[in-house]
């Protein structure tokens, strides 16, 4: 008897803890599903074995389908951009613009293509579970583990709710930091397992600025060296 009410007890747990996965999922998708352009303010922490070695900050543009822009104010001026077929880095100081085909691009901000598709979190992650070992910064908002897709665990699938989040052992973890109210994307987690990481904060969503096309066009300014390679804050590739 004692058996199946344990059995029973785990059963609603997983399922109340499932529905609220769904719902906060929901929300977010709700939040963004229809927008054309988004805005935000941004502030970056590059993580390396738990302490934090740099911190960048700035405005992120996004339009579907495919395209986002990063412009870097502080501490120096950079650009991130993808036109939907090229991602481009641009830092103004070295005269150099590192340029990858977006479809091999790797870059920590992958999490982040749900915002210029059509903002269904499925097409990021495989699962979506209630994240156990990495606390919202905001109590009262929720903190949701994606399993990128194309990275499945093979280890037995664990319900939301369970002891840990989780995920392979050579894998990035991903967390998103969700506003339970406004729906939100308030923060982005991302580690890998060498102990490096980055952690994207926004503020100040804007939904549907008025955002010119031409913005996620870049001109390679005259007098700088176009890089054909990796992308200096990520794992991205260039076929030769």
């Amino acid at each position: 008897m004692l058996m199946r009410f344990h059995s029973l007890f785990f059963f609603f747990l997983t399922v109340t803890n499932n529905l609220d996965v769904e719902a906060v999922v929901a929300r977010l998708q709700a939040r963004y599903h229809s927008a054309r352009t988004l805005q935000a303010t941004f502030l970056e922490r590059y993580r390396e074995n738990g302490r934090v070695v740099r911190v960048e900050a700035g405005t992120a543009y996004f339009r579907r389908p495919g395209k986002m822009r990063w412009d870097y104010q502080a501490p120096e001026k950079n650009v991130f951009l993808v036109d939907g077929k090229t991602a481009w880095f641009y830092v103004p100081a070295d005269h150099t613009a590192t340029r990858v085909p977006a479809k091999e691009s790797a870059d920590w901000r992958t999490p982040l293509a749900l915002l210029v598709g059509d903002v269904k979190i499925s097409r990021v992650c495989g699962q979506v579970l209630s994240a156990i070992d990495e606390k919202p910064e905001n109590p009262e908002h929720a903190m949701l583990y994606c399993e990128l897709r194309g990275t499945g665990s093979k280890s037995p699938k664990k319900a939301s709710g369970a002891a840990s989040s989780p995920r392979p052992l050579n894998s990035e973890a991903v967390f998103f930091e969700i506003d339970t109210n406004s729906g939100d994307l308030v923060r982005v987690l991302v580690r890998d397992p060498g102990g490096t990481g980055i952690e994207f904060s926004f503020a100040n969503w804007r939904i549907d600025p008025q955002v010119p096309d031409s913005l996620f066009h870049f001109d390679v300014p005259k007098g700088v060296a176009i890089v054909n390679g990796e992308l200096p804050l990520g794992n991205s590739t260039v076929k030769h």
